[in-house]
Order: C-alpha cells, then structure tokens, then sequence
C-alpha cells in the first residue's frame, strides 16, 4: 500500500498508532511496527529516564522503524529531545505547542518531524515552520483536542485544500472503512489511538481497557477548556468537574480539582472513579481487546473489502 506516508516512514502501511499518555509503552509502540505500522512512545507520561528505557526496549523488541510523541509543554522537554538523539531515533511526533520551536533542530540532526494540528490555522503554521507531515485530529478524538470542534468529517479536505505537504487523519478512527473515507477525503494515511488503548499490548490498565469495551455512545465529553481540552469518560471525577461548573469556577479553581496524576490514577492505575479516563467518541464502537497484530489485521482486511466491494457495505 505505498504512498507518501509509507515512503516518508518506511513502513508498509500508512497507518500510525498514537503516541498516548499511560497506553503507549515499548511494548505496543514494538508490536505496532512489527505489525507493519508505525508504533509511536508516547512521551507524554514518562520522565526522561523512563523514556529512554522505552526507546531502548523499544530498539531490542523491533527492527522496523518506530518514533516518539512528544508533547511540546513538557517541562523537561530539553532532556527529552537529548535523549532522543542520543537513542538515534528517526521520527518524532510533536503536539501542543509551536513546532517552530524544535522542528528545525531536530530536522538537522536527521529527524523527521510530524506536529499534530486541530485546525487549518494551525496546519498552515505548521507547514510553514518546516515539518514533513501533518497530523489533524478532530473533535473526536480522545484525550487532549482542540477548542473549536471540528470534526474530522469536515478537518480533513479543509486542510487538505491548505496544506501541499503529507496529511494524516485523526480522531473517531478505529476500522479500515474509517481508515478509507479519510483517505477518500484527502489523507494520505490515519492515526488511530483508542483502538489501540484496548490492546494486549497497551501499557493501560486492564479496568480501563474495559472502561473502553463498556463505553457507548455519549460516554465521553470534551471538557476542561479552560485549562487545556480533554475528552474523558463520563466517570465520578467528570461528574465533580461539572458540578465545580454550576459555580462558575475560576481556572485556579479548576487546577485544585484536576490536582496532579489524574490521568495516571485513572488510566495506568486504574481508578475508574477519581481517575481521568481519556478516550475517544469512537469507543462505542469498541468491543473487545485484542492483539495489536490482530488489530491491524482487521482494519486492513475491512479496507480492502470496503476499497474494491463497496456494494457489501449499503445498508
């Protein structure tokens, strides 16, 4: 399945398992790119030692290429991208922040750079700062979004229309019919996180990956603007934040309750009710957890059918 996404990574398909905070350990970043992918660390929840025995196991565990997600707010964010260069790894993904910043430094070091977007504005800045793809996430998408909510049904051919470099399609994307109506849409390849987080191989813990299996449709909100939007399962910890709303809550207000390692305390611990649960909307639509290589197996087998039968897919 060649084409610039394939060719920019090296891998045999144009699909990238997201980089999330407590899902993506060594362990699902090496069996995604064993699969044929592109299997992503994400940085996001680890400290710089911790990172760079991800890498390391990471190196052991694939041959295949493999990258690192990095969150630009980060606060050792200097010690990452050392580590990084230092662990020769070839491809780093960068999001919530001004890629400006590091795209050049780590391009000169033979790094390629993709930096995930949730707008246009921010895909032609981004274009413009040099990075070799694009990632644009919509509204659908879990964990950390964007503001204005577009969806990826309407994100995807605006961008498209802007951007002369290679795009990838994110957010509500968990089967190969998704994977090709984005790519009808003018993708060139899809990011796909939380069919990943209810994998064997996801470093979450096993009550959230059932939180996921159990999640309907409404489950999961956008909340928490204020401070940075996140899209979590509607859990005790979502009830308390909206009932801080009713009061109008100052943004300091809402620092105290979100507090320190809610995510942690929900997603790698397992605390289904004080933790923060982030997934995306298309968990509904997620029933069981299973393999990364089955995983993969799957979505490419059902693009393929929906790409050359499309007639099995009416309704």
């Amino acid at each position: 399945m060649p084409n610039r996404i394939t060719e920019l990574f090296n891998i045999k398909y144009p699909i990238i398992q997201a980089g999330m905070v407590w899902n993506s350990g060594w362990r699902l970043a090496s069996a995604s790119s064993n699969a044929g992918i592109l299997g992503l660390i994400g940085a996001g929840s680890m400290y710089p030692e911790v990172l760079q025995e991800h890498i390391q196991k990471c190196k052991k565990a694939t041959d295949k290429p493999f990258g690192v997600n990095v969150p630009m707010l980060y606060p050792d964010i200097e010690k990452i991208m050392d580590i990084i260069v230092d662990e020769d790894v070839k491809i780093v993904f960068t999001s919530a922040g001004n890629p400006k910043t590091w795209a050049g430094w780590l391009q000169e070091r033979g790094i390629t750079v993709v930096h995930v977007v949730s707008s246009v504005k921010f895909a032609l800045k981004a274009q413009e700062a040099g990075v070799d793809a694009i990632v644009a996430e919509g509204f659908e998408a879990g964990g950390h979004n964007g503001r204005d909510e577009t969806t990826t049904l309407t994100l995807i051919p605006m961008v498209k229309e802007q951007i002369k470099i290679p795009l990838i399609a994110a957010g509500g994307i968990a089967t190969g019919r998704a994977m090709l109506a984005c790519m009808v849409l003018g993708a060139d390849g899809v990011q796909i996180g939380s069919r990943f987080a209810a994998s064997e191989e996801s470093s979450a813990h096993e009550a959230f990956k059932k939180a996921i299996v159990d999640a309907k449709e409404g489950h999961t909100q956008l909340t928490l603007k204020e401070l940075a939007p996140v899209r979590l399962i509607k859990n005790k910890f979502y009830q308390d934040v909206q009932e801080l709303y009713k009061k109008s809550p100052s943004v300091e207000a809402l620092r105290g309750l979100l507090g320190r390692g809610r995510a942690k305390k929900g997603m790698f611990e397992g605390d289904l009710e004080e933790g923060e649960l982030e997934i995306g909307q298309i968990s509904g639509m997620i029933h069981d957890i299973k393999p990364v290589e089955t995983i993969i197996r799957n979505i490419l087998s059902e693009f393929e059918e929906a790409r050359t039968n499309p007639e099995h897919f009416k309704f």
